[in-house]
């Protein structure tokens, strides 16, 4: 049984092997390509997304979101923590602590 992923402020997200993200031509739109799944995020989740890296800490992606949208962390913190979590629950954002 595989344990579950659970997103803490500390842990540095990233899309697993699996998982892609890159911009669909055709469509001129942003795709998540994962096996059997095809899922077009919108503009605030692909903003998360793209700072999915491995590299930023979580508090790292609430700060950066904060000041390019101007918004209070407090304000963004809960929603981008459901946002990974839900991500990482569907298998679809991996990370280490």
């Amino acid at each position: 049984m595989q344990s579950r992923y659970h997103i803490d402020p500390d842990a540095r997200p990233a899309l697993p092997p699996h998982v892609r993200l890159q911009f669909d031509g055709l469509r001129q739109k942003w795709v998540v390509l994962a096996p059997e799944r095809v899922l077009w995020p919108d503009d605030v989740s692909l903003d998360i997304l793209k700072l999915c890296d491995g590299t930023l800490t979580i508090d790292q992606i609430v700060e950066r979101l904060a000041k390019d949208y101007g918004a209070d962390r407090s304000q963004i913190s809960t929603d981008v923590l459901e946002f990974l979590q839900d991500w990482a629950d569907r298998r679809l954002l991996a990370g280490a602590a």
